[in-house]
């Protein structure tokens, strides 16, 4: 790599805007990075994923347009 071409690389705090947690991340950014879903609040990586909403959905698409298996 050239020298003096490249930005500072640091240690920032990460926020989550929506559970509130914190945690440190390599960023080039001088101040914190906020986030609205991190890991701990996601539905996939918590298991609170609903599986059934979408399988609803799914099949009042295909009752609508005649696609059920009978």
């Amino acid at each position: 790599m050239k020298q003096g071409i490249h930005p500072k690389y640091q240690v920032v705090t990460v926020t989550c805007t929506g559970c509130g947690a914190t945690f440190e991340a390599g960023s080039t950014k001088t101040d914190g990075i906020r986030v609205d879903t991190c890991a701990n609040c996601h539905p996939f990586y918590t298991g609170r994923q609903r599986f059934a909403a979408a399988q609803g959905r799914i099949d009042k698409f295909n009752k609508k347009y005649g696609l059920d298996k009978k």
